[in-house]
């Protein structure tokens, strides 16, 4: 049986002995998979990815381009700021298209103005009384700036010589160092008020050249009652936490359902907690009462349960909590929490060989783990009312007979459905169907070997992330893989880029990624783009080890083709299974 699949560009899909191949119409059309036209971004460069058959040129405004022994090709070329028009030609066949470069840098004033939408705070703000709260604003060189806020004047200065950041995804193409300044001038101010009570809107004021124009902030700023503190429980299952009030700030441990904290500060839609993090208001709701949320605890006791030691503590209050693992520790810190402890009960336990205890700071008690085991296998966090429970996870017990028997595997095939293509090939052919085809692959090699596979899709479907960290969470298997392809930002170098690259999130899951990437890299002899450490949806789950892997470049021609070829997929899935063996198996 053979059909087409819809953007394949002129590839045809067929099956041969239950395996997925693909081969090309020798009258396909010039196809172009990215980018798009009206494609907007702000980097340098952009690679064009396409195919076209292999006999004759392609050319790209005129110029003749490099390509594949199958006809691929994936160039950098140039940006202009503003449109690019770009005409791609293969014989009488021509597509067109626009690219619009913009600009990274922070809107520039136009003559005796503040930069759009530059100032900052660009929402409501609450902080504590004498706590320093700063704005800022990017305005013409040699401009006097200042903030006028309840009957107070606050100077704003020129910053100079401050270099920016790169967004994360710069360190997938080694661009991840510091910006130099940008010709736009950013003026800041800080400020501390004891008052408590709201402030009113900050008015930003700009002189210059005789010429004086004000502007509103876009939020209030007030100054909350240290005794008068609002308390907040997490309504989310499980409340993401960050180092700052944005989502481009880092995440730290999760807050179990049902914990209380104090707000002590607010910016936009996200609060402070009185640990020092931050969490969207939405994720939480008020309690009624103002009394900040402390707990004393005394007796600890341990528990088994199938596959798991629990570590019950009863507390008077759900308090915040955060983790820390190590090689043969873990760690648990409960905030905003004094001992009382005299007794605790913790037998022999197949996972821990003692556990230890201390009172760092006067609001918080550390509980230390200490592991026969330097690899971690997964826990849970949860409140019972005010008790808390740690779940730790014990070591997987091999079964009999076959090397994976007693061992669950999920395979998590990346993306799926026309909604979510993922990365697409030069042919148009898209990630999420090559994905599927290798997790069936590898499914089939791993139950050979005795394993139990789960999968969280086994057809086109759309699944948001969070669905399938969600099977995680209720299957439980051993440890997580997600099968994905690759490709990279537009300022990346889409020829001379490929390889097999491995992520993972929580320290459980670092050694099976750092194996799994050199025994793919070595036993198929393929490049390695690397090993990351990467805050993805799928590498977060806590149960157990998970690790997303990315096995090969979409859009690197060559590596397409080896992507493609049904014999090298069979030796992927075979190295992938045996991996899986191997790392089960090491002392």
């Amino acid at each position: 049986m053979n059909w087409k699949l819809l953007g394949l560009g002129g590839a045809v899909m067929g099956m041969v002995g239950g395996m997925a191949t693909i081969t090309y119409a020798d009258d396909r059309p010039l196809n172009l998979s990215y980018p798009l036209d009206g494609h907007q971004t702000v980097a340098e460069q952009i690679f064009f990815i396409g195919s076209a058959p292999p006999d004759g040129e392609v050319t790209i405004n005129g110029q003749v381009i490099d390509r594949s022994s199958q006809g691929h090709f994936a160039p950098s070329l140039p940006l202009e700021m503003g449109e690019n028009r770009f005409t791609l030609q293969y014989k009488d066949q021509e597509i067109s298209i626009v690219v619009t470069r913009l600009s990274a840098e922070p809107p520039a004033p136009v003559g005796v103005s503040f930069g759009e939408g530059s100032l900052l705070p660009n929402g409501d703000i609450a902080r504590l009384p004498n706590e320093p709260f700063c704005f800022s604003a990017v305005a013409p060189p040699n401009a006097d700036v200042s903030v006028r806020l309840d009957n107070q004047t606050i100077p704003l200065l020129p910053q100079v010589n401050a270099a920016a950041l790169p967004p994360n995804y710069a360190v997938l193409t080694s661009e991840n160092q510091p910006i130099a300044p940008s010709a736009a001038t950013t003026y800041q101010g800080c400020t501390r008020v004891s008052q408590v009570g709201n402030l009113g809107t900050p008015e930003f004021q700009l002189s210059l050249e005789g010429q004086t124009v004000q502007q509103s902030g876009a939020g209030q700023v007030e100054i909350i009652s240290p005794t008068n503190v609002q308390v907040i429980e997490v309504t989310a299952d499980s409340g993401t936490t960050r180092t700052g009030p944005s989502t481009d700030h880092s995440r730290l441990t999760p807050l179990p359902q049902g914990t209380r904290a104090s707000v002590t500060g607010r910016q936009g839609d996200w609060l402070r907690l009185d640990y020092g993090t931050w969490i969207r208001a939405s994720e939480t709701q008020v309690i009624p009462g103002n009394v900040p949320p402390r707990s004393l605890i005394r007796s600890v006791r341990s528990q088994p349960a199938e596959g798991w030691t629990e570590i019950v503590f009863p507390l008077q209050v759900p308090v915040p909590v955060s983790v820390q693992q190590g090689d043969r520790t873990f760690t648990l810190t409960l905030h905003n929490t004094t001992a009382q402890t005299d007794t605790i009960f913790f037998n022999d336990d197949p996972l821990v060989e003692r556990m230890d205890w201390q009172q760092p700071t006067p609001d918080q008690v550390q509980y230390i783990f200490n592991l026969k085991t330097d690899q971690q296998w997964g826990y849970k966090l949860r409140y019972e009312g005010t008790t808390l429970i740690l779940s730790l996870r014990h070591p997987p017990v091999p079964g009999q007979g076959l090397p994976l028997a007693g061992i669950s595997v999920l395979i998590d095939p990346g993306h799926g459905s026309s909604e979510d293509l993922g990365a697409l090939g030069p042919t148009g052919y898209p990630e999420k169907a090559v994905a599927l085809l290798m997790s069936n692959l590898i499914r089939d090699r791993l139950i050979e070997r005795g394993a139990t596979v789960y999968m969280t899709r086994e057809g086109d479907i759309d699944l948001y992330p969070q669905e399938r960290v969600a099977m995680i969470n209720q299957l439980e298997p051993t440890i997580a893989l997600s099968i994905h392809y690759n490709a990279l930002p537009d300022s990346g170098d889409a020829i001379n880029t490929a390889g097999i690259g491995t992520f993972w999130y929580n320290p459980q899951a670092h050694s099976l990624a750092v194996f799994m990437h050199n025994y793919l890299v070595e036993t198929l002899d393929r490049p390695s783009y690397g090993v990351f450490w990467n805050n993805l949806a799928l590498t977060r789950p806590t149960v157990t080890p998970a690790v997303l892997l990315e096995l090969g470049f979409m859009i690197n021609p060559e590596e397409f083709e080896w992507i493609t070829d049904p014999d090298a997929q069979e030796k992927l899935a075979e190295a992938i299974a045996e991996g899986v063996v191997q790392w089960m198996q090491r002392e």
